[in-house]
């Protein structure tokens, strides 16, 4: 390890994110789901809500003592999402907020979905973007699913009342908060026989005022879970073809470019699944394999990322299921392998550029997922090792990368065993790969006291770790 390498973490063709948590399930830590798929996302969605006019928040409303049973999901005086913590007289020790330094910590971006009141006061949105100025580039996705009735915030106003809410809550957010990026999320074009998409009169100022275009689409969905089941000639569960939906998705996007005179903005699908309740899980991971096949066959680079829904669910759109006798443990589903294969293929994957070489102490840059500055160590392997370890001397956090598995190390952490990467991509001959190391916030948050601090975090690392390489156990079998 006598050479060291500047290395640039940069965006992928489409993005791989993944929602973690909402009304049909908890909020898993980053280290178990880095440990299942192996790699970190781009972003990672949270939902939650804001309703601070109304007497019972912040309780969670299905949690509201005495609260009268529901008959659907949204059968409550407000959407049952985690309650937002923060905002005016809020407080950032709480949720969403530890989430959100759990993500950031592992080398990913927040996405924030947040249902809010839209009769709100500018105050109100202010304190959120005051909240929000800490953690780097993040994606906020204001009041999602807008052409619904569904959620409370469509009950309370008129499609155009969300619309122009959207705006304003968009303005006052990022006059506090230039660091978040606004995702518009409306249904899109819903029937391929029409032209149009869903209210796109009301919404048309919002998608030009916006950062980012998205729909939400399911390829099946029992939206009648946790009430009834679904079964044939049922009315609560749908399902569409997998080119249907594709189709939909890309016309949704002519019609955004449309209505912003010509000029593209990203685009995103922030929910993608297809539910194991209607199409059973051998059916889930057919449809989402499927569905990602479309998108390097059509080569669809208008297409920024997508998000998985998600990674644990009660119900059965998660790579795994909530077991029933404890809630905190995952039954692994068979669309987790598939999505494990997919989110390992080129389109999705981030770039690593190489730079010229560099001296310690070095200073490391965490931008976002996508824009990162790290180094890269080369190490020589004579045969498939039998251990490789990393030792250190320091409180970094730090996110590594070795033969294309990902590690995280904390600032508690002194030891970490390399040894996964070589579990299921073994090497049969002497082998040259570089070892690359990135520092994203170890508490999950900027320090706004540097000059730019609300986009970028800083690390100095002053001393590489010790590297153990042996291709023979420690004591040889006398059999």
């Amino acid at each position: 390890m006598e050479n060291i390498f500047s290395v640039k973490l940069g965006r992928a063709q489409c993005a791989a994110d993944l929602g973690d948590g909402s009304e049909r399930g908890e909020y898993v830590p980053q280290d178990y789901i880095l440990q299942k798929l192996g790699r970190p996302h781009r972003a990672v969605s949270l939902m939650y809500c804001y309703y601070p006019l109304d007497k019972e928040f912040p309780a969670r409303i299905s949690e509201v003592p005495d609260m009268p049973k529901a008959r659907f999901q949204w059968d409550y005086p407000y959407d049952d999402y985690f309650p937002y913590l923060g905002g005016l007289n809020g407080s950032t020790d709480g949720e969403p907020f530890a989430s959100m330094r759990d993500i950031r910590r592992h080398g990913q971006d927040v996405i924030l979905t947040l249902t809010i009141d839209p009769f709100v006061s500018d105050d109100h949105l202010a304190a959120i973007g005051d909240d929000l100025r800490p953690f780097g580039r993040l994606f906020l996705r204001i009041n999602h699913e807008a052409t619904g009735n569904w959620f409370e915030f469509n009950k309370r106003a008129t499609y155009q009342q969300v619309a122009d809410f959207y705006c304003r809550a968009v303005h006052i957010i990022k006059e506090h908060a230039p660091n978040v990026l606004t995702i518009l999320c409306i249904g899109g074009v819903e029937d391929l026989s029409s032209e149009e998409m869903v209210r796109e009169k009301e919404f048309a100022q919002a998608v030009r005022e916006t950062d980012i275009w998205s729909v939400d689409k399911y390829i099946s969905l029992h939206w009648g879970h946790p009430f009834d089941i679904a079964e044939t000639g049922g009315n609560s569960h749908q399902r569409t073809s997998v080119r249907d939906i594709f189709e939909m998705i890309k016309r949704s996007y002519e019609r955004f470019l449309c209505l912003n005179g010509g000029v593209p903005k990203p685009m995103l699908v922030s929910e993608l699944n297809s539910d194991g309740n209607v199409v059973g899980a051998f059916g889930q991971a057919e449809d989402i394999r499927r569905f990602y096949d479309m998108i390097d066959s059509e080569n669809a680079d208008w297409l920024s990322g997508v998000t998985f829904y998600q990674f644990r669910d009660r119900g059965r759109l998660g790579l795994e299921i909530q077991d029933v006798n404890r809630c905190d443990t995952g039954v692994e589903q068979p669309v987790l392998g598939v999505y494990r294969e997919i989110i390992n293929r080129p389109r999705f994957m981030p770039t690593m550029a190489a730079g010229g070489e560099v001296s310690l102490p070095v200073k490391l840059r965490w931008g976002s997922s996508e824009d990162a500055e790290g180094i890269a160590i080369p190490l020589h392997f004579d045969a498939q090792p039998c251990f490789c370890e990393l030792y250190f001397e320091d409180d970094s956090n730090l996110m590594i990368e070795l033969n294309g598995r990902w590690f995280y190390k904390s600032p508690e952490a002194s030891f970490i065993d390399l040894m996964p990467a070589f579990y299921k991509r073994r090497i049969s001959t002497p082998a040259d790969m570089e070892l690359r190391i990135f520092a994203p916030p170890a508490t999950g948050e900027n320090d706004l006291s540097q000059p730019d601090g609300m986009f970028n975090y800083y690390y100095t690392l002053e001393k590489l770790p010790t590297i153990r390489i042996r291709t023979s156990p420690a004591e040889p079998c006398r059999d």
